[in-house]
């Protein structure tokens, strides 16, 4: 269980066609303090995210006008919000398509309404928490994290190669710090899920979303994701950072 605490005021969009849905979310999210704007299509959601501009996007998979996974590719395309699914289909790969896609996180209908709103408690913490630390970093310097040609400024929450910035979402990077700041030790998915999503798996098919976040981190940092030199897999465990990085100070900022 994700412990209960209390959060400060979001702009969330709920994305969903079926109006029970919309309702139940926007009632219980408003009684929160949060501000909740709801949509019933994918044309909608686009429009009021352009809009709105949210700080989480609850998104379900089914919808007309466009679906779930179509809304995704176009936010990510500007964005890099969080961004949770709601999906009732039954087979996995689906849900791995939208995680594939961008989404962070997703849960499977029927769903607890507690639960999301502990989940989006616990994302947002961590992306805070993350913003926090950037903005300081940005006004005092930090150590950065050299692997070949790759940089990561861990304070900055920015990973560039050869100077040109890698765009990571906020669960990306928290998925990189974690294995960076133990690298060398194999973690086991249940772990990662604990440390960068904050719950424990409930079904087997939970700790697929480590997989895919990994899968895409390799995507966007190693030289060749078929044959990964920084991300390794720990077979029958989960995965490891294999190389120990060399840390050097960053030029304080002016």
């Amino acid at each position: 269980m994700i412990p209960e605490t209390a959060a400060s005021p979001l702009r969330i969009l709920v994305a969903d066609d079926e109006a029970s849905i919309r309702r139940i979310l926007e009632t219980r999210l408003r009684m929160q303090g949060h501000e909740v704007m709801a949509a019933e299509n994918g044309e909608r959601a686009l429009e009021l995210f352009r809009g709105f501009a949210p700080d989480l996007v609850v998104l379900d998979v089914m919808m007309p006008e466009l679906d779930g996974f179509a809304v995704i590719e176009r936010i990510r395309a500007q964005s890099e919000v969080p961004i949770i699914l709601l999906t009732a289909l039954s087979e996995v790969s689906d849900r791995i398509t939208g995680l594939q896609l961008g989404a962070d996180d997703y849960m499977v209908k029927p769903f607890s309404p507690k639960e999301l709103e502990a989940r989006i408690r616990c994302m947002m913490r961590r992306t805070r928490l993350g913003q926090a630390s950037a903005a300081a970093g940005g006004s005092r310097g930090a150590a950065q994290l050299v692997l070949g040609d790759l940089r990561v400024d861990v304070n900055k929450r920015q990973a560039y190669r050869n100077d040109e910035r890698i765009r990571l979402t906020g669960m990306e990077f928290n998925l990189l710090e974690l294995l960076i700041s133990r690298s060398g030790e194999p973690i086991s998915r249940l772990d990662i899920l604990e440390h960068v999503w904050g719950y424990k798996p409930e079904r087997s098919s939970d700790s697929r979303v480590v997989d895919v976040h990994i899968s895409r981190l390799r995507a966007k940092l190693e030289q060749d994701p078929e044959q990964p030199e920084l991300i390794l897999t720990a077979r029958g465990m989960g995965y490891m950072f294999q190389r120990i990085p060399q840390a050097v100070a960053a030029t304080p900022s002016t």
